[in-house]
């Protein structure tokens, strides 16, 4: 099969927002305890953080961090996580069932999160809580002057304001499942009264305010619709939240739910210009995918897991070769809709349906999901160019025209580079042309190839086997690339400019 990729420096879709390639850090399972921090680890460092863990979160180049939660949240006060550790409380948990110890809380969280070299997206409850608490955290995280939340904190030890500029107006309120759970109108009256008292404190805070939980919920696009109508004027981002899963194990339908994801952000962005020009607002509301990923493989072990312990293992999905295809295909898509998708978040990091996976008395490594997320945090950096496909398609039971080669270009002027990431979803190899246009090539830095597996073949601690290759099978000329894309495979290119 053939299939051609045409692009033109001047048909441009965005600049690549950073913040795209975020993820997330929730009180859950062992993603704070046993992944992030372990004070008795050999690798730990003077503050109980994992150096093991943290050089792998560099390695993904990791800008925004959502924390605490996540369904954690909404039954979360976050003054339990400040002061003296000796005289934090334990709490119940209800969202997961767990009990939460607070040995870890925002102090420890902002220290681990200049190691890791990234931001923080802070969240604020809510759920079980609202305006005042919301506001009080803005003051004791960001205000410079003397007030009775800053004294605090620095009292605690951070003479310094913390400077947070995302912040996430609560957590999938229109789940029945939340801590807290509202209507559209409960939660966009709370929401839009939150934002006002917390940007009253410092203006120069972004906020994201919760769209649906998924696109599937009954309530998707009234939600939406609602909670602009009332937030509008006073937040920047809307978020989504969306999971995928194998559970039918139909491989063709799995590679294609990447245009489910398309088709999300599609809808959800006509919703917010809907209210835009109902309302004759200037303004433009972006879109933060806040929570994206793989989800399905520790269902089951999860329902057994017995309540009221701490950091138990939860959400452990194990991913295979299949994920990391689909994986791929997704961040393919968070890059066609730059645009209006600002910030994204994997969720989650460590442990918890996450590409870097612990040992508590062995290493931290790498799941088959952690390549393509972390050549695309590290070369999708610059300009999204408007794709030209041409490809094959094929029919699924979900989707009618699902091409076989999924791609898109970034280009980076300041590196001087142009990047191409592309998945085969057949399993019969492309011969894949690259038409440059205006573009001058001077040669292929490196060409790398994830394929070649068995879609349920997966990594584990002893054998990592599971990653990109180098590749020779291309040919170039003025016009551009030819190239080979095995069946089944993710393929990075990057190309230097003359």
């Amino acid at each position: 099969m053939k299939a051609k990729l045409s692009i033109n420096k001047h048909f441009s879709i965005s600049e690549v927002d950073p913040r795209l390639y975020g993820s997330f850090i929730e009180h859950m399972g062992r993603a704070v305890y046993e992944g992030i921090y372990q004070p008795n680890h050999p690798s730990a460092d003077e503050n109980g953080f994992r150096k093991d863990v943290l050089e792998l979160v560099k390695e993904l180049n990791v800008p925004l961090v959502r924390y605490p939660g996540g369904n954690f949240l909404s039954g979360y006060n976050w003054e339990d996580g400040v002061g003296p550790v000796s005289e934090r409380p334990k709490r119940l948990d209800l969202a997961w069932r767990t009990t939460e110890t607070n040995e870890v809380g925002l102090h420890e969280f902002y220290e681990w999160a200049k190691k890791a070299d990234t931001e923080i997206n802070m969240a604020v409850n809510l759920g079980t809580r609202g305006i005042d608490a919301a506001r009080n955290l803005v003051e004791y995280c960001n205000y410079n002057g003397e007030s009775y939340w800053s004294d605090l904190r620095k009292e605690n030890g951070l003479n310094e304001p913390l400077n947070i500029k995302t912040w996430c107006l609560g957590n999938e309120m229109d789940g029945p499942w939340q801590i807290g759970h509202k209507t559209a109108e409960e939660y966009g009256r709370l929401a839009a009264e939150t934002a006002k008292a917390m940007k009253l404190v410092d203006d120069s805070i972004e906020l994201v305010v919760c769209g649906s939980s998924h696109s599937h919920m009954p309530t998707f696009g009234e939600w939406e619709l609602e909670v602009l109508e009332h937030t509008y004027d006073y937040v920047d981002y809307l978020s989504l939240h969306q999971y995928y899963g194998n559970q039918e194990d139909d491989l063709e339908n799995y590679l294609a739910r990447s245009l489910d994801m398309d088709e999300f952000i599609t809808g959800v962005t006509a919703m917010c210009d809907a209210i835009k020009a109902k309302k004759h607002s200037k303004k433009q509301i972006n879109l933060s995918f806040d929570e994206w990923n793989i989800w399905y493989h520790s269902n089951a072990h999860d329902e057994k897991v017995k309540p009221w312990q701490i950091a138990p293992p939860l959400l452990e999905d194990h991913y295979n070769f299949e994920d990391a295809l689909l994986l791929g295909c997704l961040l393919i898509t968070l890059l066609k809709h730059s645009d209006r998708v600002k910030i994204a978040c994997l969720a989650q990091l460590v442990n918890v349906i996450a590409p870097i996976m612990t040992n508590p008395e062995g290493e931290a490594w790498k799941q088959t999901i952690f390549y393509p997320f972390m050549q695309v945090s590290n070369y999708g950096r610059g300009t999204v160019l408007q794709p030209l496909i041409e490809s094959e398609t094929y029919a699924t039971k979900d989707f009618e025209k699902v091409p076989y080669l999924e791609s898109i270009a970034v280009l980076n002027e300041e590196e001087n580079e142009l990047v191409i990431f592309a998945v085969n979803r057949g399993r019969e190899a492309l011969d894949f042309e690259i038409g440059f246009g205006d573009l001058a090539i001077e040669a292929v830095a490196e060409f790398s190839q994830l394929s070649g597996f068995e879609i349920k073949e997966v990594n584990t601690e002893q054998d990592g086997r599971i990653k990109p290759v180098p590749s020779e099978e291309y040919t170039m000329n003025a016009a551009g690339i030819t190239c080979q894309l095995q069946p089944l495979s993710w393929n990075m290119i990057r190309c230097t400019l003359k």
